[in-house]
């Protein structure tokens, strides 16, 4: 089928072709009819098949009628709310809705925490139909009164199972009461756990259910590596990998921020082009390392799950588990990043030891075993430093040990000598005249400092002239 078949209109196939899509994806043909026939609705779908699209085209359609070209704010009130669990989620979902707007006079913004209110405040009260937000900044705005949602038509709650995971049920409910009650309702994920379709009970009317992957289903164009590898090996074989093969576009997970900074760091002192995002970042500082990223400035991106959900690098071929993350549904979304849009990917995770049950916990939810990989030969490859702790070796030392598989204890290295032929590594022994010239000092008159000091607080000492 076509996106004509569907029955949008030429403005929105004209944008369609314009992003160089040609036909609709299996959740856009099933969403997007019963969305244009104002049914609340439940689609989940696995990430990467066009779910966006699948709820904003048809928007955008029921939005049209009323569209105005005026540049008065009160022609454009809040009439469609999209919100997300993430800044970088918002911020794509609104960069989509804008494209997919291109020929119509509807309007757009995005709210999100992290950066200046003001600027938001100012694009709000300029009006716009469309306003994608994350919970808390949005209730930011309500306090501030720079937003209206009695006006609000059509509701989005895009990975409302992630909204769940990170607190925000509060929220929702603080913003649900603010709504006008007759409204449309869509709430879309990649996975429905109980607690999501208890949600969809308190909010969604007469819903209709699109589910278009099994749940947690991984992408189908996806393959799935690991290497067994000691836990300090990990970062010799990430260079290792990343040179060898030539890799261009990665992005690595890891569990934690610190561990991502050192990861990070570790990467650009072994010479390949990295950045990290995570929550710990500015939002600036997160949109210009995922921009870098985006454009082949930086190979490398280092991320924490907060790039699990959401993020839609075109066509980004590896991502690697640098460590596996603790829940498997997880991992199903961290290597959902990869395998989008019809183009392949591979995920490759480095397990030691300690990850052997995260290890067999992914592997139930995929239903397959992932493809064991032999270890390459690292001894070429400058390993990482360990981080510093109490008795651990020099960082030298540690790395000529763990870059060599047969490594044997360094030899002690000799003490330096200094200039004059002294050895340091003898016990000090004073010069024969010390005592003599300590001694004769000793008889000079000692000057107290504390006088010295509360005479010159006084006005100085006197100085007298011979």
């Amino acid at each position: 089928m076509s996106f004509e078949s569907l029955g949008l209109m030429p403005e929105l196939l004209q944008a369609i072709a314009d992003q160089g899509y040609t036909e609709p994806t299996p959740i856009q043909l099933k969403a997007i009819p019963p969305v244009l026939a104002r049914h609340d609705m439940m689609g989940c779908a696995q990430t990467g098949t066009g779910k966006t699209a699948g709820f904003a085209l048809p928007i955008l359609q029921l939005l049209a009628p009323q569209q105005s070209a005026s540049p008065s704010p009160a022609r454009h009130p809040v009439r469609a709310l999209i919100l997300t669990p993430t800044r970088e989620l918002a911020a794509q979902v609104e960069e989509n809705v804008k494209a997919y707007a291109k020929y119509l006079s509807l309007r757009s913004t995005v709210v999100f925490g992290g950066v200046d209110i003001m600027p938001q405040i100012k694009a709000l009260r300029a009006g716009a139909e469309i306003v994608v937000a994350t919970p808390g900044r949005l209730l930011d705005h309500v306090q501030q009164k720079s937003i209206n949602l009695g006006r609000v038509e059509i509701l989005v709650l895009d990975e409302a199972d992630r909204m769940l995971d990170m607190g925000f049920m509060p929220d929702i409910k603080r913003i649900l009461a603010l709504l006008p009650a007759e409204r449309q309702s869509l709430l879309f994920s990649a996975t429905f756990s109980e607690e999501i379709k208890r949600l969809a009970g308190q909010m969604l009317r007469s819903p209709v259910s699109v589910e278009v992957a099994r749940r947690n289903a991984p992408a189908d164009l996806v393959t799935h590596r690991m290497y067994e590898v000691d836990a300090d090996r990990k970062g010799a074989l990430l260079a290792h990998l990343i040179k060898s093969r030539g890799m261009h576009q990665v992005l690595v997970f890891v569990r934690t921020k610190r561990d991502a900074n050192h990861l990070m760091r570790e990467l650009v002192r072994d010479g390949v082009a990295a950045t990290a995002i995570h929550s710990d970042r500015t939002q600036g500082e997160r949109m210009q390392a995922l921009e870098e990223f985006k454009n082949g400035t930086m190979n490398v991106l280092v991320a924490t799950d907060i790039a699990a959900r959401g993020l839609d690098i075109e066509q980004l071929p590896f991502v690697i588990n640098y460590e596996l993350p603790y829940a498997a549904e997880d991992y199903i979304h961290r290597i959902g990043r990869t395998g989008r849009a019809g183009s392949p990917g591979e995920a490759i995770s480095l397990v030691c030891s300690e990850e052997k049950r995260m290890l067999d916990d992914i592997e139930r939810e995929l239903k397959r075993k992932l493809e064991r990989l032999p270890l390459p030969e690292l001894a070429s490859t400058r390993a990482r430093a360990p981080r510093a702790h109490g008795n651990e070796r020099s960082s030298s030392e540690s790395r000529h040990a763990r870059g060599n598989l047969h490594a044997v204890p360094a030899a002690k290295p000799a003490a330096p000598a200094a200039a004059g032929g002294f050895d340091f590594s003898k016990p000090y022994e004073p010069k024969p005249d010390a005592n003599a010239a300590s001694a004769e000092k000793a008889k000079l008159p000692l000057r107290s400092p504390m006088r010295r000091q509360t005479a010159a607080l006084l006005g100085g000492l006197a100085i007298k002239k011979s």
